[in-house]
């Protein structure tokens, strides 16, 4: 049966450089359920080496959380990706880190932490999560897509690394699944999105951030899959 889920499909954590230390799994999930979200995806920068720990910490508490990640790729374009299962995410962030140079400095860009579902430290990412692959999006579109992800260009409203600031324009021949707008965005109507979805998310880098933008779909479940047919507006599912 439909129903309403409203959710936050861009939440950063401790793994990100520039997301708060504080972003652990049970202060995301802990806020993510007191704004009353039924479900998230966590989306760091080039790593998905957070996201088992918050979808364990979410599965005990209740709370779905999809395995995604934010690439910024050759253009230093922001493109978040989505994806149902652990396996698709995980052989995703292993193409992105074949294709990521550089090692964090945690002076000047931040701590990198990887986490258990209790929020305990276990490990720090060296990689420059920060930087860019080497691949153009036109490319990690595809990679997403044959692991029957999701494609959804990051806030394409900013003046920097997003789609229309680097770019300008959403190129034709993109095959992208949505745009998502930032929670600072005016109106859809401002902006030259080529008639594309559009989500709405938080990009919650501190926990008082998380919900403060989200998006509801009529899907049977909040899961990938569930919410590509929203945006497709397939069997009866949409964005409300």
């Amino acid at each position: 049966m439909l129903k309403e889920f409203r959710m936050d499909l861009h939440i950063h954590t401790c793994l990100s450089p520039c997301g708060d230390n504080s972003m652990v799994p049970p202060t995301i999930i802990q806020r993510a359920l007191g704004t009353g979200l039924q479900g998230i995806a966590i989306c760091d920068h080039n790593s998905a080496a957070n996201v088992l720990a918050v979808r364990t910490a979410g599965a005990e508490a209740g709370l779905g959380a999809i395995a995604g990640m934010e690439i910024s790729t050759a253009e230093e374009i922001h493109l978040l990706a989505l994806f149902d299962g652990d396996f698709q995410v995980n052989t995703f962030a292993d193409l992105v880190k074949a294709h990521l140079s550089g090692v964090n400095d945690p002076q000047v860009f931040g701590d990198q932490i990887i986490v258990d579902r209790h929020g305990n430290p276990v490990a720090l990412e060296e990689a420059l999560l920060i930087g860019a692959v080497d691949l153009e999006i036109g490319r990690i579109v595809e990679e997403i897509h044959r692991l029957d992800g999701l494609a959804i260009a990051s806030h394409v409203d900013k003046q920097a690394f997003s789609l229309l600031s680097q770019l300008g324009f959403i190129p034709p021949d993109l095959d992208l699944d949505g745009v998502e707008l930032s929670r600072h965005a005016g109106a859809r109507e401002q902006y030259p999105l080529r008639g594309l979805p559009v989500v709405r998310c938080s990009d919650a880098h501190f926990p008082e951030e998380i919900g403060k933008a989200d998006t509801t779909f009529m899907v049977e479940e909040a899961t990938v899959a569930e919410i590509g047919l929203a945006l497709a507006e397939k069997r009866g599912r949409r964005i409300v």
